[in-house]
């Protein structure tokens, strides 16, 4: 199991939260690949926390649909399938229009205004060819407009499916592109007219979009195959 060596814990972190975060966080970007067997000894070594704090982040993550637990055979981390794109996107466009739609009320120019600059962050990124540092400006833009809305339960739904679908991101099941940037643009714009309904249907179009990106291009590989 290749864990990194250079793992530093962040800060103000409980030792199951640092460990279900970190571990989390292998599995998505593929350090712990799919399929792989994780030992809790080993992931508690190089996270430098007790077996204890793991294991309880272990049956968190295999709730999430990360990993699967047998007890006294082993414990892998579960397959992500590109495929799944279609059925994580629209609740995610769901609650994240939602989300928009609340915060449109009353948002303020200073909150605008640090959008602003992630999504010129976000443009930059993605236009350098940076995909990877573009996802997380990309979840830093969205995460905080569904803070502003203040509504935890919210919170709580978008960042589980959030986890599960920077997976399919880093997998390149979904594409970060110029039609990203200019909705954001356009998601902004009517959060800075309080426009609710604009906001919630910006937000909606910018999560829902990627899944005719995948199907369009899952049909031109096929196509080409024949």
């Amino acid at each position: 199991m290749p864990i990194p060596s250079d793992y530093t814990a962040p800060p103000v972190m409980s030792a199951k939260e640092r460990a279900f975060a970190q571990i989390q966080e292998w599995i998505i970007e593929g350090t712990l690949r799919p399929g792989e067997k994780i030992y809790d000894m080993e992931l508690a070594k190089a996270i430098g926390v007790s077996r204890t704090p793991v294991r309880e982040a272990l049956q968190l993550l295999s709730f999430q649909g990360f990993v699967s637990m047998k007890s006294g055979v082993a414990t892998t981390v579960n397959k992500a399938c590109p495929q799944d794109v279609s059925k994580l996107l629209p609740p995610l466009a769901a609650l994240e229009s939602l989300a928009a739609e609340l915060a449109a009320a009353d948002i303020r120019e200073e909150s605008l205004a640090e959008l602003r600059q992630i999504n010129a962050a976000f443009a930059e990124a993605v236009r350098s060819g940076e995909l990877f540092a573009a996802l997380k400006i990309d979840e830093r833009f969205h995460d905080m407009i569904v803070r502003l809305c203040d509504n935890d339960y919210i919170l709580s739904g978008t960042t589980r499916l959030q986890a599960h679908v920077r997976r399919l991101f880093y997998l390149q099941a979904i594409a970060l592109t110029e039609d990203s940037i200019a909705e954001h643009e356009k998601l902004l714009q009517a959060l800075a007219e309080h426009d609710p309904e604009k906001a919630a249907r910006m937000a909606k179009e910018n999560w829902l979009r990627p899944i005719k990106d995948y199907e369009n291009r899952n049909t031109k590989e096929t196509a080409l195959e024949h």
